[in-house]
């Protein structure tokens, strides 16, 4: 991706440039993992109830497209709206691991979505740490 070419090139790019960088790729990424894997779940036959995971899934992916997008604008930037939008991130991330940690043992995409969403979280508990 070409994150790191256009954030660097803003006319007063962040002090955390790097660690932003890191999270909108991140983001983002989650973001599709989320939207497959809840894909996929729907694409499941058999006894496993998924429909709790579906919807875990469809709003981290819509929280981690949002926080990719937040963090992509760097002018006149609210610390609180940022540090608040972070840990959203976190707390959908961190929930969308756990359900599909449940499901990781017998359905491939939620492994992959599970660690996606770890990623994701450790990447917004860096720059909040940053922030700090």
């Amino acid at each position: 991706m070409r994150t790191q070419d256009m954030l660097s090139k803003h006319p007063s790019p962040s002090e955390h440039l790097d660690k932003i960088v890191a999270l909108v790729n991140s983001a983002f990424a989650c973001e599709q993992c989320c939207t497959s894997c809840a894909d996929a779940c729907l694409g499941e036959s058999g006894d496993m109830d998924l429909t709790k995971c579906i919807r875990t899934n469809l709003d981290c992916a819509d929280i981690c497209a949002t926080t990719g997008r937040v963090l992509s604008r760097q002018t006149e930037s609210n610390p609180a709206i940022l540090r608040a939008q972070l840990q959203a991130c976190i707390v959908a991330c961190d929930a969308c691991a756990d359900g599909c940690s449940e499901h990781a043992d017998h359905h491939e995409h939620c492994r992959v979505c599970m660690e996606c969403c770890r990623e994701c979280s450790k990447a917004c508990q860096e720059l909040l740490d940053a922030m700090s």
